[in-house]
């Protein structure tokens, strides 16, 4: 059995858990705090990031949402998520390395400190220039979800690949904090209700953060 630590509002630990559901591989659960994370967690990983997971039965450590999901890729056959030819498998990762450094560095990160660090840290209140410029980097960068998804079936190609796997992640994550405004992305919304609606990503949607409550919408699928 696989023990995750992971973080509720971490998007990449969701974009691991994600990916372990489609692939029906099932996992226990195990809460690290960033801010005060345990010596146990410590010793298993240094910089005190999640995901973690370790394999109970042998002792196994994978450390890093992409190290993880390749790994899963490369030793589970079941729903394949980086497939095709080898252009098609880089422009996966070509996305996946996008949402996990830019959208996260843009949108995610900053929302996070925002909204989340700063009500429960340090008891101040956001900044809303912060903020603003958050969210419109959110616009932007949807702008280009929209564009693929006017020309693609899914975010990668013609099938669901771990690049809708990470846009999921971080989007939720970024609308659970109220950072994205949905007017005005049609293809992107359509897209997002139909991965809201998929088993595997339900239990992601269930979970509250203490003292930060997301939208009303947030887990409905038809917003």
């Amino acid at each position: 059995m696989w023990l995750l630590y992971q973080f509720p509002l971490c998007p990449f630990s969701r974009k691991v858990r994600f990916l372990m559901a489609e692939k029906g591989l099932t996992y226990e659960l195990a809460r690290e705090t960033p801010w005060a994370s345990s010596d146990e967690f410590l010793d298993l990983n240094p910089a005190g990031t999640t995901p973690v997971l370790v394999d109970q039965v042998n002792g196994a450590t994978l450390i890093d949402s992409q190290a993880i999901c390749e790994y899963f890729e490369e030793t589970v056959e079941q729903f394949p998520l980086i497939a095709g030819s080898p252009l098609a498998r880089a422009e996966v990762r070509r996305l996946v390395a996008w949402l996990d450094q830019i959208v996260y560095r843009d949108v995610v990160a900053p929302l996070l400190h925002e909204r989340m660090m700063k009500r429960i840290v340090h008891r101040a209140s956001p900044d809303a220039g912060a903020l603003r410029d958050a969210m419109r980097k959110a616009n932007t960068h949807m702008d280009y979800l929209d564009y693929l998804l006017d020309h693609r079936s899914w975010l990668g190609g013609g099938t669901m690949s771990l690049a809708d796997i990470a846009a999921a992640a971080h989007l939720s994550v970024a609308d659970y904090l109220g950072g994205i405004d949905w007017e005005g992305h049609r293809p992107t919304k359509r897209w997002y209700a139909g991965i809201k609606s998929r088993p595997s990503f339900r239990p992601l949607l269930a979970e509250r953060m203490e003292i930060v409550s997301p939208p009303k919408y947030y887990d409905q699928p038809d917003f």
